[in-house]
């Protein structure tokens, strides 16, 4: 089992940056593939970036791509999110999210654990 914690949310104007962070406690952190996902209000929660267990391999969604950069620190237990050029549309809860397989995945259902969320909001 293991425990997420994300921090690092808050308020950005558009255009700015933000980096979250999802510190991770429990089983080697090292055997998850981690995940980064959003949910705005009234929307369904939708797939942000994932990172294989041992960093070398990174997936985003097209939304995203070019502006967020996922990364992790193994030795930190911690799994972190650049978010660069943000846009209003970016604001939503981000959610970060732990998957004990052996493939990336892509959608909620793939992933075991799921932090409390870190609240980002862009304004115009």
């Amino acid at each position: 089992q293991v425990q997420l914690v994300e921090s690092g949310g808050g308020l950005v104007q558009a255009g700015g940056s933000l980096r979250l962070s999802c510190a991770a406690s429990g089983r080697a952190f090292s055997t998850y593939f981690m995940g980064w996902f959003r949910q705005a209000p009234g929307t369904e929660r939708e797939f942000v970036a994932t990172i294989s267990k041992s960093g070398g391999s990174t997936y985003y969604a097209d939304s995203v791509k070019g502006r967020f950069t996922i990364s992790r620190d193994n030795a930190k237990n911690t799994v972190y999110l650049q978010m660069n050029s943000l846009k209003p549309e970016d604001t939503a809860i981000y959610y970060c999210a732990a998957r004990g397989d052996y493939a990336m995945g892509l959608t909620q259902s793939d992933y075991n654990y799921w932090g409390q969320g870190t609240q980002v909001t862009v304004s115009s």
